[in-house]
């Protein structure tokens, strides 16, 4: 299994920004060609002009959220279908910030996910735990449960990405101890055998060794060090 680097951009950037930062993307990969996955998930307007700078790179895209409906009457959603369209081959489902933002729940992400799925989509799905709910000691039994509700039932683990994102970790710069993140990575791959599980929490340049390096970890779900050629590049080159 080749370990996959997502870059999640959120709503950053502008479009001269946002091309510089794919083609430096892809620049990188076709010359290291590294051993693993590389997805980009820029903001909806950007996709198009940045499957054409990444195209022949090896580099993929993904979107950071899909509508559970195939189409309809969902002003401002995007269905994954039309993410299909724009060359992705990812979307992002079920990020703590959605969750947190727009009162997504399991259900919800759920059937993005087998929305996702059916319109040919590898869904990125993301559980977590926040602060209080680790400091009660119950952190991998609500990670396991969230991870169990979001993925549909019946799909192969090769259809389909989890991301742990510890909620208290993400854009605070503090990690989980090592031993904290094999915990979980364990606990979640014998719940849902065979699936590959990224960690996605305050990941940069200088840490994603030691957590890649990790055989319970199958790749990194990054956010603000993914805003950063340089230290995106250095994280795809750990892994």
């Amino acid at each position: 299994m080749r370990k996959a680097i997502i870059g999640n951009w959120k709503m950053h950037g502008t479009r001269p920004g946002a091309l510089a930062l794919a083609e430096a993307a892809a620049t990188h990969v076709r010359k290291v060609r590294p051993e693993c996955e590389v997805v980009l998930c820029p903001p909806a307007v950007f996709l198009y002009e940045i499957d054409a700078a990444i195209a022949s790179s090896g580099v993929k895209l993904g979107g950071q959220d899909c509508h559970a409906a195939a189409e309809g009457p969902f002003t401002g959603d995007i269905s994954a279908a039309q993410l299909k369209e724009a060359g992705c081959s990812h979307v992002i489902v079920g990020h703590s910030e959605r969750r947190a933002a727009y009162g997504e729940h399991n259900d919800a992400v759920r059937d993005k996910a087998a929305q996702a799925i059916t319109q040919g989509l590898i869904p990125i799905i993301c559980v977590g735990e926040p602060a209080e709910i680790r400091q009660q000691g119950q952190a991998e039994a609500f990670v396991g449960a969230a991870a169990r509700a979001c993925v549909p039932e019946g799909v192969m683990p090769v259809q389909f990405l989890l991301a742990y994102e510890p909620v208290w970790s993400i854009g605070t710069g503090n990690t989980p101890t090592l031993d904290d993140i094999i915990r979980m990575h364990a606990h979640l791959k014998t719940l849902l055998p065979g699936a590959a599980v990224l960690y996605g929490g305050s990941v940069k340049g200088s840490n994603a060794a030691a957590i890649l390096g990790l055989p319970e970890v199958d790749g990194a779900l990054v956010g603000g060090a993914s805003l950063k050629a340089e230290e995106f590049c250095a994280i795809v080159d750990a892994a």
